[in-house]
C-alpha cells in the first residue's frame, strides 16, 4: 500500500494477520510428526536403533512433514476454509493424516521393507501426532475463549437457556472480540444440566435462582437464549429480571433467524411481541404451494399491515403473477418496495383502484384473472365506523360483495375474506359489517366452482393504528397512556401470525366456513401498557377513559350459536356460517332521523 505524504509516497506493507496464524498451525503439524516419531522410538525401541534405521526413520519424518503441507494445503486445511478446532476441521485435519499415513505405509512398508525401518514406527506415528495436531487446536481455543469471554469493561450477562441456543450464543460471544458482553454465568430449568459447563462457564441454576446468581456474579443483564420460548415463559422470566431493575434482552424465534443460527448480532430488546405472541406454528408447506405456487394471486388492501405482509408471504411460494391493490398509492409504493426492493409503480400488478367501484374492479378481474384473492380491504377502526358508519357499509359490505362478484364472473378457484373476532356476536358497525361479509362469502361459496371461505382473528399487534402504536406514541409524548378500563382484554396475534395461519387456513377450509385462527389467551389491555411504560423507564401516568361505544368488555371469538371443530390443524377451528343472499342485505340498514340529523343504523 502506498501513502502519499507532503508531495511524496511512502511505501508500506500491511501483514495479514491470518497468514501469521496458518503459519503457526503448519509449524505446529510439522513438531507434532516429530515428536510423535520421536515418542514412538523412544517408547518402543528405546532409542536403541541402528544407524541404518535412524536415517530411515529421519526420511519417514521428511516425507511426513512434505506430505502434511501437501495434503493439508490440498484440503483447504491451511487456507482458512475451516475455523480452528471447529468440527469440520476436525475432519479435515484426520483426512490429511490419513491420506499422509496410507502414502508412508505404502513407501516404506511395501518398498523398504521392516528390516531396515522398524513397523510400529509406520503403525503408531500417525495416530499420535493427529492426537497431538488437535490437542494444540483444542487447547488454542479454549486459551482464547477464555481470555474473550474474561474481556475487560465488558456488561457482564447471565445467560438463560444452555441448549444449543445458549451454546451457540457463548461461542458467538467468545470467537467476537467486538461482543459488549462478558457471560459470567447459565440459568437453566433442567435438573439434567446443573453441572453442565459451555466454555468453561457453568450452569448456577434455574429461573427461582435468577436474581441470587445475578448479585453473586455482579451481573446487570439476563438474555433468554431460547428460540422456541413460549409467550408465558417469556412473560415470567422477564418479569422476574425486569422488577429487579435488571436488563433483560432475548433471542428472536427461530423463523427469524437466518440458517437457524444464532450469533451475538441476534441479541436484542424484548418486543411486546414476544410477551404477547410467539406461537408457534407448524405449516404444511406442501398444502400451501399447491395453491399458490404457479398462481395468479390477487390481494386486496396490499397496502395495509394484513394485506402486505400476506403478500410478502405469499412471494416465498413463487406465484405466477401477484396483483397487489390498494386505494392508497404510497401503501402500494411501500409493499412494492418492500417485496422486489424497487418501487417504480410502472407495472400493472400494481393496482391503484377502490373496491366500491364495481367497474374498475371488473376491468383488474379481467386483465389478470387470478386463480387466488385474499380479501384483506376493509374498514377497521371501530369508534370511527360508529361515527360514520355509511363509509362501513360501503366497504366492508358492498365492497366486499363486489370482489366476491368478480371472482365468481372470472373463475377464481380460492377466496378468502379476511374477518376479525368482532363478527362474533357483533354489538358495533364494524362488527356487523364484518359479520355480514361473511355471510356474503358463504352465500357465494355454495353458488362458485372454487372454494369461497373466511378467516376470523383479534387484533394484530403492530398493525397500523393499533394500540401499541397509540401507546408508543402517548409514551414519547410524555403521557398520560389512556386505557378505556381497567379490566378490559383483547386477543393478540402478531402480523406475521396471523397471515402464515391465513395462508394455512386457505389450504384446509371448506367452502362456506369460517376458520377461527387461535389467539391463546385473552390479554388485559392494562397489563401491556404498564409493560410498555415499564420498559420505558420514565414516569408516565396511565388514566381510564371509559368503554366508547359498540365496544365490548372482553371480546370472543366464536358466538353463542357457534361451536368450532379442529378438523386439521391445533390452531384452527372451522365454523359453519348461514349464508346471506346479497339481495337481502338491504334490509340490513336503513336510515333513521335523529335530532334533525339523518344517521345509518345497521341492524345487529
Amino acid at each position: 500500500m502506498r501513502v502519499g505524504g507532503r508531495g511524496q509516497e511512502q511505501e508500506t506493507t500491511v501483514q495479514d494477520p491470518s497468514l501469521h496464524r496458518r503459519l503457526a498451525r503448519v509449524g505446529w503439524d510439522l513438531a507434532s510428526w516429530v515428536v510423535a516419531t520421536l515418542l514412538v522410538a523412544a517408547t518402543r525401541y528405546d532409542f536403541n536403533l541402528s544407524a541404518m534405521q535412524w536415517s530411515v526413520i529421519f526420511g519417514y519424518l521428511a516425507l511426513a512433514c512434505i506430505l502434511q503441507v501437501v495434503f493439508g494445503t490440498l484440503l483447504m486445511l491451511y487456507r482458512g476454509r475451516y475455523r480452528t478446532a471447529s468440527f469440520e476441521e476436525s475432519f479435515g485435519l484426520a483426512a490429511t493424516a490419513l491420506a499422509g499415513a496410507v502414502v508412508l505405509g505404502v513407501v516404506f512398508l511395501g518398498f523398504i521393507g521392516t528390516q531396515t525401518f522398524p513397523r510400529a514406527t509406520a503403525v503408531l506415528t500417525p495416530p499420535i501426532a493427529l492426537m497431538l495436531m488437535g490437542a494444540g487446536r483444542w487447547g488454542y481455543r479454549a486459551w482464547t475463549s477464555r481470555g474473550v469471554l474474561s474481556r475487560q469493561g465488558a456488561e457482564r450477562v447471565l445467560i438463560y437457556g444452555a441448549g444449543d441456543a445458549g451454546h451457540q450464543l457463548v461461542r458467538s460471544i467468545a470467537t467476537d472480540e467486538s461482543a459488549p458482553y462478558e457471560v459470567v454465568g447459565l440459568i437453566d430449568d433442567s435438573r439434567a444440566k446443573r453441572n453442565l459447563r459451555l466454555l468453561g462457564i457453568p450452569v448456577l441454576g434455574n429461573r427461582h435462582q435468577i436474581l441470587e446468581a445475578a448479585e453473586n456474579k455482579g451481573a446487570s443483564t439476563v438474555i433468554l437464549a431460547i428460540t422456541q420460548a413460549s409467550a408465558e415463559l417469556v412473560r415470567e422470566v422477564s418479569t422476574i429480571v425486569e422488577n429487579a431493575g435488571l436488563r433483560f434482552l432475548i433471542l428472536p424465534p427461530l423463523a427469524d433467524l437466518i440458517d437457524n443460527r444464532v450469533s451475538v448480532q441476534d441479541v436484542r430488546e424484548i418486543h411486546i411481541a414476544d410477551v404477547l405472541g410467539r406461537h408457534q406454528i407448524d405449516t404444511n408447506l406442501d398444502e400451501i404451494a399447491d395453491y399458490l405456487t404457479g398462481r395468479t394471486v390477487l390481494v386486496t388492501g396490499a397496502g395495509g399491515s394484513i394485506g402486505s405482509e400476506l403478500a410478502r408471504q405469499v412471494y416465498r411460494f413463487g406465484p405466477k403473477e401477484l396483483v397487489l391493490l390498494d386505494r392508497d398509492e404510497s401503501a402500494l409504493h411501500a409493499v412494492q418496495l418492500s417485496i422486489y426492493g424497487r418501487a417504480l409503480l410502472d407495472t400493472n400488478d400494481i393496482v391503484l383502484a377502490d373496491i366500491r367501484d364495481e367497474a374498475a374492479l371488473d376491468a383488474v378481474f379481467a386483465a389478470h384473472r387470478p386463480d387466488v384473492v385474499l380479501h384483506a380491504a376493509a374498514l377497521k377502526h371501530l369508534p370511527m365506523l360508529e361515527q360514520y358508519p355509511e363509509e362501513g357499509w360501503k366497504t366492508n359490505v358492498l365492497g366486499t360483495l363486489n370482489v366476491l362478484k368478480m371472482s365468481q364472473r372470472y373463475g377464481c378457484s380460492r377466496f378468502v375474506n379476511i374477518s376479525t373476532d368482532k363478527a362474533a356476536s357483533p354489538s358495533s358497525v364494524l362488527g356487523s359489517t364484518k359479520r355480514l361479509a361473511e355471510q356474503l362469502t358463504s352465500w357465494f361459496a355454495h353458488r362458485s366452482e372454487g372454494t369461497y371461505l373466511s378467516v376470523r382473528f383479534g387484533n394484530v399487534l403492530g398493525s397500523r393504528g393499533s394500540m401499541l402504536h397509540t401507546f408508543a406514541g402517548q409514551i414519547k409524548a410524555g403521557g398520560p397512556v389512556t386505557v378505556t378500563h381497567p379490566e378490559v382484554t383483547r386477543f393478540f396475534m402478531t402480523i406475521p401470525e396471523a397471515c402464515q395461519l391465513t395462508i394455512q387456513a386457505a389450504a384446509i377450509g371448506e367452502p362456506g366456513e369460517v376458520l377461527v385462527l387461535d389467539m391463546g389467551e385473552p390479554i388485559k389491555i392494562l397489563d401491556v401498557a404498564k409493560r410498555l411504560v415499564a420498559q420505558s423507564r420514565a414516569r408516565i401516568d396511565i388514566v381510564f377513559t371509559g368503554l366508547r361505544p359498540g365496544e365490548k368488555m372482553h371480546e370472543v371469538l366464536f358466538s353463542d350459536e357457534e361451536r368450532g371443530v379442529f378438523k386439521h390443524h391445533p390452531l384452527i377451528a372451522h365454523v359453519p356460517v348461514p349464508p346471506i343472499d346479497p339481495a337481502e342485505i338491504g334490509a340490513r340498514h336503513e336510515y333513521v332521523s335523529s335530532t334533525g340529523n339523518s344517521r345509518l343504523r345497521l341492524a345487529r
